[in-house]
């Protein structure tokens, strides 16, 4: 099996959902009972029911993109969050007004800079996503850049305890540099391109 990746990551084959599934649940289905979950129509987090049961994180279709994305939200997110439908935070749906955009977008910046490490950990191209196809056109550089200057802080001060066990463990995974200290995120690599919603 472990041959299989190697030919398949020499080939430039893309981390897997199934396989990002995977190293999530080699890190945390024992220690902290919980799955990243392919499928959903939406993100969703689902806290057990009952104590023998797995927290689901559950992630868009079957997209690499949106389970690294939706793993960045759990590691950040606290017991008592974690506790809680969707951790308790409410979700503004397309078609915000630019004062909604920018709340947003203040909360979205942790995840998605901690998105941005887990990408590169898996080999994958990382997009800044501003989510809001219905609403108003905004310049996407000003998120895109406080974005990679969070990435910049986590580079340099250390990430949550969770979202360094996975990241070391995604970098394993797919040969990428394990040590925080030797990676290089160019603001390029965060500003190049912006999907409007891509998870």
């Amino acid at each position: 099996m472990r041959e299989a990746r190697t030919v398949a990551k020499s080939l430039g084959q893309l981390a897997s959902s199934e396989l990002i599934c995977e190293v999530f649940a080699r890190c945390f289905a024992q220690s902290h009972r919980s799955l990243l979950v392919a499928g959903g129509d939406e993100p969703f987090y689902q806290p057990a029911i009952v104590s023998d049961d797995y927290h689901q994180i559950v992630f868009r279709a079957d997209y690499a993109a949106s389970a690294l994305h939706e793993a960045a939200h759990w590691c950040i997110a606290g017991e008592a969050r974690r506790q809680l439908p969707d951790y308790g935070y409410w979700y503004e749906p397309d078609g915000r007004d630019a004062a909604r955009q920018s709340v947003f977008e203040s909360v979205e910046i942790c995840p998605q800079a901690l998105e941005c490490l887990f990408s590169y950990a898996a080999g994958r191209r990382f997009r800044v996503s501003i989510d809001n196809l219905g609403g108003v056109e905004i310049d996407p550089f000003p998120f895109q850049l406080a974005v990679w200057q969070q990435c910049q802080r986590y580079l340099r001060n250390g990430l949550p305890p969770r979202g360094e066990l996975f990241r070391q463990a995604l970098a394993q995974e797919f040969g990428t540099s394990v040590a925080l200290e030797s990676i290089n995120i160019p603001l390029s690599y965060v500003v190049d391109k912006c999907l409007i919603s891509n998870r």
